[in-house]
């Protein structure tokens, strides 16, 4: 049971991470990932949304939606329900993190159509996942787009420290150094499921 919740954990974080592996919530993933600060804390808001989201959307389909047959609707409750959770979290930040609230800007808001949180929220369901394989799922998901976050903010710091030339200026360059982070997550195949044999 334990072997079992740890690989969905480290799946979620390494193996399967959203942003670098199926390639759900690039939005803010490019957009907020300048400055390290900003970067940790949109992903640390986002694995809170998921976290919620998935208590939240688990029992509705599965003591509501599932026995009345309307399983079909899910996609719609699970938005309604993660943009419910979004502006929870933005008054909360907005009354106790005023600076992380105006780091974040515009991008919070975007949390509410970020498809990793509904993406998680959907594939815990398909995958038949019990609500603490969900919570673990998500958890781990969450985690691996902080850190897919705050790895892409200390590439970038770099990318802003180098001068390469005129047609690279940018976001060429930015999806470059983007995808050449993709490809390093590839190494992690396999990895976990040796470790736990």
């Amino acid at each position: 049971m334990y072997k079992e919740l740890i690989l969905i954990l480290m799946g979620g974080v390494l193996v399967n991470n959203y942003v670098l592996q199926q390639f759900l919530g690039i939005c803010p993933f490019l957009g907020v990932s300048k400055k390290f600060d900003q970067a940790s804390g949109m992903g640390i808001a986002v694995t809170f949304v998921m976290l919620l989201a998935t208590a939240a959307t688990y029992p509705i389909y599965t003591l509501v939606l599932e026995p009345m047959g309307l399983g079909y609707l899910q996609t719609i409750v699970f938005i309604l329900v993660i943009a419910t959770l979004v502006q929870f979290v933005e008054i909360m930040l907005k009354r106790f993190i005023p600076a992380l609230f105006q780091a974040l800007g515009v991008y919070l808001p975007l949390i509410t159509t970020n498809c990793a949180v509904l993406g998680v929220t959907l594939n815990n369901i398909t995958d038949g996942y019990s609500f603490l394989q969900s919570i673990i799922s998500s958890l781990g998901v969450g985690i691996g787009f902080w850190l897919a976050m705050v790895l892409f903010a200390g590439v970038r710091s770099k990318i802003s420290a180098t001068a390469p030339t005129k047609a690279f200026q940018g976001l060429p360059v930015t999806l470059i150094a983007a995808s050449i982070v993709a490809m390093s997550f590839y190494g992690f195949a396999g990895i976990v499921e040796n470790l736990l044999a």
